[in-house]
């Protein structure tokens, strides 16, 4: 039926691959209320991961190139239905991507605390923010050549954290022994914050409202830094006086020293909480904990700042391959983890041994309030519950994979391009569908099974069922699914393609090449 040989499932998955069809589909049984037609549909898993699914990852990328493109060189103001507060910039995507981009971690609990303190009033040791008064645009200023040229360039932007001790070349440290492991991975646990202070910070001192699509990425040292394009230009010094004057204050309890390392904390179900393993004396609640902290006298658990060195790039819109190059940097490492920043397959005892050092200290720090590993210092987790243990906190930013970072690794303010990334995706697909009926070719319907389908009468039209994957004579095996998706993905490309060749014959090449990728054939999901 696929006009594919029998094939063991690893060459099945290559071709896959190489067809660019998603290698872990989820198989689900569609039945046609109207006609009664059942069709077993695969659906695209959607990792952004290429060690998870080279396909779906390389598709996100893709999506996000488009995303990044779009708004970057923008010469009228983008449409937005949301004010572009600071506070919303890094909320996930409508679609929840929450793999490619950034959470603001520490909100709730700097709320709760300013609640109890609102001073504003800002540290001694560090240097002086910008402020001008802020005009109501997203777009930069434009220079006039003396030929009458008008350019309105942007900026790449490239923001770092501090040292934590001498690195050799393949970001191992000199000294294991000094190296500050304990910083480096609360500065991990805070970079969000950190990045959202930045941003308000180069707002108020550009003088227009900027606007940006940054890429969380790890340093070979596995500190993270961040690449932006950014709208508009900002002056360079008001770029280093924001590096030399922002910073990120954690108003927490303390977490200098473990409480209870051997005995931990128990539940104890007639307090509704936490007690001392041997008093049963009942641990301050995360709210008590905070009632605690006196700003006037006490440091707060952590302070996290830039490091001094910054990236400063200027982009004029008619510079394709500097654009192009320029994206593909901001957005090639999006399909890897950040651990990744060693390739599994090459990284030394050293590389690991670092790793594995900064993945242990991680381990059992504080993530946000809620998490468990509060218990070691002594306090309950907000919202705590019975069953929590120290070092088993869910978050991702405990994984290896993150190694600290739980946020998204990808973010774009609000009006960057005045779109939602599912806006982006349904814009490549429409691309594809003009091609095709421009020459004449039946575009495939990929939207006559959406969730949201009605029949005339305004009833639900399809029911979705799940398929149990071990029962063979209702759900297809993988080969079955993966050939049919190859073949179908075969056939969309070939008519994409004779549908370019078609429109080249009769309307001629294009005039030039464009910086903005072409969407490939249309997927099935």
């Amino acid at each position: 039926m696929t006009g594919l040989p029998e094939l063991d499932n690893a060459t099945v998955r290559e071709l896959a691959e190489y067809a660019g069809v998603c290698v872990r589909p989820i198989v689900r049984k569609l039945i046609d209320l109207s006609t009664g037609e059942e069709r077993v549909i695969p659906i695209p898993c959607g990792s952004t991961k290429s060690r998870v699914c080279p396909p779906c990852a390389e598709k996100a990328r893709q999506l996000r190139i488009s995303q990044c493109l779009e708004g970057w060189h923008r010469v009228d103001e983008p449409e937005s239905d949301e004010p572009d507060d600071d506070s919303l910039d890094d909320r996930p995507d409508d679609d929840g991507q929450d793999d490619f981009g950034d959470d603001a971690r520490t909100v709730d609990a700097e709320r709760a605390l300013a609640r109890r303190v609102r001073s504003t009033k800002r540290r001694d040791d560090v240097g002086e923010l910008p402020k001008r008064p802020t005009a109501d645009t997203t777009l930069g200023r434009t220079f006039t050549a003396p030929d009458g040229t008008v350019y309105r360039p942007s900026m790449f932007l490239t923001f770092t954290l501090p040292s934590y001790g001498r690195v050799r070349r393949d970001g191992t440290p000199c000294n294991p022994s000094t190296y500050d492991y304990r910083k480096a991975a609360l500065d991990a646990l805070h970079f969000p914050a950190l990045v959202d202070r930045i941003w308000q910070a180069l707002r108020r001192g550009a003088g227009y409202n900027a606007q940006y699509f940054a890429t969380v990425e790890p340093q070979k040292r596995l500190a993270l830094h961040l690449h932006a394009a950014v709208r508009g230009t900002i002056p360079r010094q008001t770029v280093r006086q924001v590096v030399d004057g922002v910073y990120h204050q954690v108003w927490w309890p303390q977490l200098d020293e473990p409480v209870y390392v051997d005995r931990l904390p128990v539940w104890d179900e007639r307090q509704d909480g936490y007690v001392d393993p041997d008093t049963g004396v009942l641990l301050p609640t995360w709210d008590q904990a905070l009632d605690r902290i006196d700003p006037a006298t006490d440091e707060p658990a952590h302070m996290i700042r830039p490091g001094k060195q910054f990236d400063y790039q200027g982009i004029i819109a008619s510079n394709e391959r500097q654009i192009a190059k320029s994206v593909g940097y901001l957005t090639k490492y999006l399909t890897k983890s950040i651990a990744e920043a060693y390739d599994p397959d090459t990284i030394t005892k050293r590389q690991r041994a670092h790793r594995d050092r900064l993945h242990a200290e991680l381990l059992y720090l504080p993530c946000t309030p809620q998490c468990a590993n509060w218990l070691r210092f002594g306090v309950q987790p907000k919202a705590a519950k019975s069953g929590m243990r120290p070092g088993e906190c869910g978050k991702k930013a405990h994984e290896l994979d993150n190694l600290g970072h739980g946020g998204r690794r990808c973010l774009a303010s609000r009006q960057w391009s005045g779109k939602k990334l599912s806006e982006h995706k349904a814009d490549r697909a429409e691309v594809v569908r003009q091609v095709l009926d421009e020459a004449g070719i039946d575009a495939p319907d990929t939207d006559r099974f959406a969730a949201d389908a009605t029949d005339e009468t305004g009833q639900a039209r399809y029911v979705w069922e799940s398929l149990d994957p071990t029962n063979g004579e209702t759900c297809p095996d993988y080969q079955r699914v993966i050939k049919a998706a190859v073949t179908e993905r075969n056939r969309w490309r070939a008519e994409y393609d004779r549908a370019q060749a078609i429109i080249a014959a009769r309307d001629g090449p294009p005039d030039n090449c464009s910086a903005t990728p072409q969407p490939a054939a249309p997927d099935a999901a």
